[in-house]
């Protein structure tokens, strides 16, 4: 199919600005800078919680079991949360969706700022997933169809990289709060925070057009009378692509989340590191994880999309071990914190391109959503896995333990499924 506005001529663009940034018009800048917008924001509000674990403890009585099992019950809510929007946005369209998970979004991270016991948390930590799952799998099937083919690894990734941003974001006013004001208000100002820069963004979504693949699409469905089949991700031909893509995602998010939801506390009780201490490595692990998107977003392709999964997956399960089992100096772990961010967030760079090319348009979201949420649903259990497994052992062994496991079996996903470097969306 060809596209009557993304395959114009190269326009001027910024003396910094990426080649394949210059090649897109107006309508593809302005969904790029509305989805990278918004996965920044939505990271900032997500990984606020595991900057806050050791208040919690304290502050509301919650022991280390039931802080993994927040964390697990959020994500398998964004899986439910992320498959329903796919499914809706094949539907209504990206754009509409992708405002309505932002908004949702942001009220239910409010509100987790006036929590008050362990169950108001939980509850509102999984209205929460149900918003986050949908927004950056929404978001990459959008700059996914606006992009070329060749570029479509580099402007997937690129968005990927907004989360290095949120992240960094969220650590530096952890610092901020917990240094100027009491734990129990420094917490609950930074959900309180969270909320403000959402409304910028929805105010940039509403000049963001719809994706002409997912126009003609939708214009060729209503001549042919033709009615989309929600579980079409779960028939021939595309099941078994369906099962594959999910376990890689699995694999991959599960290995994440092992290392980010707990590693602000590891580096607090097991390297006893202060406040400031703790944001300053994790911004070293959060630099090398933007350097690591980027890297990965070029890689995606140069080399291909699996061969990078391959790569960054061996290479984090290395760093990882090194991080957390060797025993090295302060200054030691501040060096290695940024081959550490680099290899564990490059690995994602391409999976938004990958997933989008796996599947025809009028499933794309859907199955792109389902893959990459049910991924993150079943990762989900391994936060709460590494918080039991730290009451009998380590949590620097825990972590190590789930995540290794994880890099292991995603290295086999990639290996079973196909090449789509270069593929033109249908």
């Amino acid at each position: 199919m060809k596209l009557a506005k993304t395959e114009e001529l190269p326009q001027s663009s910024a003396w910094w600005a990426p080649g394949w940034m210059s090649r897109l018009d107006t309508r593809g800048k302005r969904a790029f800078a509305a989805s990278f917008g918004g996965w920044a924001i939505d990271a900032f509000d997500f990984m606020i919680f595991s900057f806050v674990i050791s208040a919690l403890t304290r502050g509301l009585a919650i022991d280390r079991g039931k802080i993994g099992l927040i964390g697990t019950a959020t994500l398998l809510a964004s899986a439910a949360g992320g498959w329903i929007a796919g499914m809706l946005a094949d539907q209504f369209g990206r754009v509409r969706m992708l405002q309505a998970t932002i908004l949702w979004f942001s009220v239910c991270t409010i509100l987790i700022g006036f929590a008050q016991n362990f169950e108001q948390l939980l509850t509102l930590r999984i209205l929460q997933g149900l918003g986050f799952g949908g927004e950056w799998a929404i978001g990459a099937v959008l700059i996914a169809e606006t992009v070329r083919a060749e570029d479509r690894g580099k402007a997937v990734g690129f968005v990927q990289s907004g989360w290095s941003l949120g992240w960094g974001a969220a650590a530096i006013a952890y610092s901020l709060a917990f240094s100027l004001l009491p734990e129990q208000l420094a917490w609950r100002s930074l959900f309180w925070a969270g909320a403000f820069p959402a409304l910028i963004v929805l105010f940039v979504r509403r000049n963001v057009d719809e994706p002409d693949i997912f126009l003609h699409t939708r214009a060729k469905q209503r001549m042919s009378g033709e009615k989309p089949h929600l579980l079409a991700i779960f028939a021939p031909p595309l099941a078994m692509t369906t099962l594959k893509a999910s376990a890689l995602c699995t694999a991959l998010t599960g290995g994440y989340y092992a290392m980010s939801t707990w590693l602000p506390t590891f580096l607090k009780v097991e390297r006893h590191l202060s406040v400031l201490n703790t944001g300053g490595y994790l911004m070293v692990l959060i630099v090398g994880s933007f350097c690591g998107f980027i890297a990965g977003a070029y890689l995606a392709d140069l080399w291909g999309r699996r061969r990078t999964f391959i790569a960054f997956s061996l290479a984090a399960a290395v760093c990882l071990y090194v991080y957390l089992k060797l025993p090295l100096t302060d200054a030691q772990m501040l060096v290695l914190g940024f081959p550490l961010g680099l290899t564990s967030c490059g690995v994602f760079s391409g999976m938004g391109a990958y997933l989008s090319e796996l599947y025809p348009s009028h499933v794309r979201a859907s199955g792109q959503s389902f893959c990459y949420n049910f991924g993150r649903g079943i990762g989900a259990l391994f936060p709460a896995l590494v918080g039991f497994l730290s009451e009998s052992s380590s949590l620097g062994n825990a972590i190590a333990i789930f995540a290794g496991f994880a890099y292991a079996i995603s290295v086999v996903m990639a290996v079973t499924l196909p090449e789509t470097k270069s593929r033109q969306l249908q």
